[in-house]
């Protein structure tokens, strides 16, 4: 199994804004050499535009690209909500790619959207997810 951490958008956002709870998290990682992982659709949904906080906040991880087997994965769990009758846009498309992306580089999964992970989870019951504390 993979070892280290995903972030999402929300935790990318939390970073950029400096939230204390976030940052806590990723200093603990880098200072123990633990990998950083984000999904490329997380930098899409988070990047507008170069700023020195942004480029900051990018040199702490990886990105990796939604590829052919993360992109599987995704559909799959997807596939399988349908089943169960639940609603699936694009926003739970993208979350379905984070959680492959964790579930392949980082099962530790820092969350702004903690509800959709969590419907997704049964089918990456690797990923163990952490919600963030939007005042935190």
């Amino acid at each position: 199994m993979a070892t280290g951490l995903t972030l999402d958008t929300g935790a990318l956002i939390a970073l950029e804004r400096k939230r204390k709870g976030m940052r806590d998290v990723v200093d603990a990682a880098l200072h123990g050499k633990v990998s950083i992982t984000v999904s490329s659709n997380s930098i899409a949904e988070w990047w507008r535009g170069r700023t020195d906080g942004r480029e900051f906040v990018r040199d702490m991880f990886v990105v990796k690209d939604v590829d052919e087997e993360i992109a599987k994965l995704a559909g799959e769990a997807l596939a399988k909500l349908k089943r169960r009758k639940a609603d699936v846009d694009d926003k739970v498309t993208v979350d379905a790619t984070v959680i492959a992306t964790a579930a392949l580089y980082g099962p530790y999964l820092y969350t702004g959207d903690i509800e959709d992970m969590q419907r997704l989870q049964a089918f990456f019951p690797s990923v163990r997810l952490f919600g963030l504390n939007p005042s935190a």
